[in-house]
Order: structure tokens, then sequence, then C-alpha cells
């Protein structure tokens, strides 16, 4: 290990005693600890403080930030469409807002702007 990933890889650890120290107690940890973790493990990986085999070095972790990137973009279009696959309509509303219109075109046609 040469003297540059040596340092490294304390400072990595430092870092994560002293990020973990500082948070609160409060059970599950936050999203700005997952990602440090994660970062930490992709620096780790990356680096090759992880023995890995040449095969998994050289064509896998390169790529896992794009992967992370893409699970990432699949999960946040998924609740999207299910967000939209389970909306609810609401027929009180509709008729709320219709009345909402008709008065608004009722004052706009007194201050003698026509609407179509």
């Amino acid at each position: 290990m040469t003297r540059a990933r040596q340092t490294i890889s304390i400072g990595l650890l430092v870092s994560s005693v002293r990020f973990f120290a500082d948070a609160p107690d409060s059970g599950a940890p936050d999203f700005s600890a997952n990602l440090f973790m994660s970062l930490q493990l992709y620096l780790a990986l990356y680096l090759q403080l992880v023995p890995f085999g040449p095969k998994i070095q050289d064509q896998i972790v390169p790529v896992l930030p794009f992967w992370a990137l893409v699970s990432f973009g699949a999960y946040l279009l998924f609740k999207l469409g299910w967000g939209v696959y389970t909306f609810n309509d609401v027929p009180e509303a509709h008729a709320e807002l219709m009345k909402e219109i008709k008065i608004a075109k009722k004052e706009l046609k007194s201050k003698g702007i026509e609407l179509d």
C-alpha cells in the first residue's frame, strides 16, 4: 500500500468515526449519512483499499456511480408513475372549481373583458 492510499484510508476511517460521533442518536441514519457512507464505500472500492479481482475492479467499480444514478432515476420514475396511477378523482373539487371559473368569468364580463 502506497503512502497516499494509506493516508486516504486513515482519513476515511477518521472522518467516518467523527461523522457518526457527531450524529444525533435518532435510530435510522438520515439521507446525508447514507450518502456519506456510500461515498466512503465507493472511494474505498475505487482506490482498491478493499481487495477484489481485476475483472471487478476494472469493469464494475468504475461504472458504479452511473449505475446508482440510473437506479435512482428509475426509482423516481416509478414513484411518479405510482402517484399518477393511484391519483384519486375528487368530483366535489371539480364542481367547486367550475363554480369559481363561472364567478371569475362573470366578474371579468362586468369589467368589460370578453371571454370565449
